[in-house]
């Protein structure tokens, strides 16, 4: 199997490669293709992981002929170029074009119903795509249609996650995936299946506090964009079993927390929209983004080692042979020198799983959502073979 990784040398797709390349292969891989706009980036990489599998390919997305190349003769295209960049329709149009099997990291549900609109035009070309196979989306779509499954009706679901860090303070703000995403999460806001019906809802709304295990404790939720309110209360063997509410919620570690809610506060949820400082026009993320880089590397020797801890989870509620009935599947993610390497281990390794379960036979021609096309016991049976904890029980 010939797989390219477009942002292959970025921080997910890197860990996307290192997944691919372990001896936690679903499918036998012949070449990757790691295709980013560094060459830098990819050299160095590809010199750390020392597998001849991998070809470097310079690639500007703003250039058809170049992005042309680089989708072309491959069995699937694991997009891994950050979301808001702006770029994923036209990598999407690509694959199309290409007759190339895609799949993406989603990206707060920015492209999700565009790119559900052109189910027709992909199955009509007999092309598989499934959006949003990283961790949120991807193994919590999967979580959904786990808890869904249990339930005869279903009256709800509810999907959170959060993330927690243990050890010394951190007095060097680290942002926990890109910046643009965190602010996004924080400052825009979010569609929820509320009441039969997609509503808006404002930024840091839909506050609820739950009460979870140590380390996360009393943890504070809140809604936030994302694109599993977008498709799953919508998908077959779900919609038709009467759900009336279903909602995605957010919960950072409480220092960070407060962190990026003082941001947002200060103006930086705006980040594409330019200032003007010195009769020099600035975009608040660019200013932002190198302040941060900036401070981190000045500051290197105080930011202190720290464990993560992630749970990801969904509650559904409904009847079952008759009766109510709650069910719930959570994943947790605890440190495990298995993840060293990764600046998210979840993520990649979750793009790794869908895009292997796709070559493995999953793929089917159209436009799908994780929770509609991948098998359960399957999916998360490869999910704790890369070491995190995941269960699911009725009550």
């Amino acid at each position: 199997m010939k797989i390219a990784i477009l942002g292959g040398a970025g921080l997910m797709g890197a860990g996307i490669v290192r997944d691919l390349i372990s001896d936690r292969a679903i499918v036998p891989i012949s070449a990757i293709r790691v295709a980013d706009v560094s060459r830098a980036r990819i050299d160095a990489l590809s010199a750390e992981l020392g597998d001849s599998r991998l070809a470097a390919f310079e690639l500007d997305v703003n250039n058809p002929a170049r992005l042309a190349d680089a989708v072309s003769g491959v069995d699937i295209v694991i997009n891994a170029v950050p979301t808001l960049l702006g770029h994923q329709m036209a990598i999407f149009e690509a694959c199309l074009a290409a007759g190339v099997t895609y799949t993406d990291l989603g990206g707060l549900g920015t492209y999700t119903v565009r790119q559900k609109a052109m189910h027709e035009r992909f199955r009509s070309a007999g092309v598989a795509a499934v959006i949003g196979t990283g961790a949120d989306p991807g193994m919590s779509n999967v979580i959904c249609r786990a808890v869904a499954d249990q339930l005869d009706t279903i009256e709800r679901i509810n999907l959170y996650w959060a993330a927690e860090l243990v050890g010394p303070e951190n007095p060097v703000l680290v942002p926990p995936y890109s910046i643009s995403t965190v602010l996004a999460e924080y400052a825009r806001p979010s569609i929820q299946f509320l009441d039969g019906r997609h509503q808006e809802c404002g930024a840091m709304t839909g506050h609820e506090v739950v009460d979870l295990p140590e380390p996360w404790g009393r943890a504070e939720f809140m809604y936030s964009p994302h694109s599993e309110q977008l498709t799953v209360p919508l998908a077959d063997g779900i919609r038709e079993k009467g759900i009336r509410e279903f909602t995605w919620k957010l919960h950072l570690p409480h220092r960070e927390h407060e962190a990026w809610v003082g941001l947002v506060k200060a103006g930086f949820g705006d980040f594409d929209d330019p200032v003007t400082v010195s009769g020099a026009s600035v975009r608040p993320l660019d200013f932002l983004s190198a302040l941060i880089a900036r401070n981190m590397e000045r500051y290197r020797d105080r930011i202190p080692a720290q464990d993560s801890h992630e749970i990801h989870f969904a509650v559904g509620a409904g009847t079952r042979a008759g009766k109510p009935a709650t069910a719930r599947c959570e994943v947790v993610v605890r440190p495990d020198p298995l993840y060293d390497d990764y600046v998210d281990a979840a993520t990649s390794m979750n793009a790794s799983i869908a895009a292997q379960l796709l070559l493995a036979g999953a793929a089917k021609p159209g436009v799908w959502a994780p929770e509609e096309i991948f098998d359960v016991p399957a999916y998360l049976d490869e999910v704790r073979r890369r070491g995190l904890q995941v269960s699911l029980t009725v009550a």
